[in-house]
């Protein structure tokens, strides 16, 4: 059985709300890092285009885990 660090503790000392920051790193794998500046620049909510970056190369491996065992049902 997979034990998987809570979601919580993965964005303890983050300066933006962790719902931004999933929304980028999903939506990343859809657009790209451009796209994602204006589209929160729309939103009211200014990011750089390479702290998205980081976000994706630090979340992104954890949240395919997380995807994966989802999808194969393994609950």
């Amino acid at each position: 059985m997979h034990r998987f660090v809570p979601i919580e503790d993965l964005f303890t000392g983050r300066h933006f709300d962790r719902q931004i920051i999933i929304w980028c790193v999903s939506w990343y794998t859809s657009l790209n890092l451009r796209d994602l500046v204006i589209m929160m620049a729309d939103w009211g909510i200014s990011v750089n285009h390479t702290a998205i970056l980081r976000w994706v190369k630090r979340y992104l491996p954890e949240f395919e885990k997380r995807w994966k065992w989802r999808r194969r049902g393994d609950r």
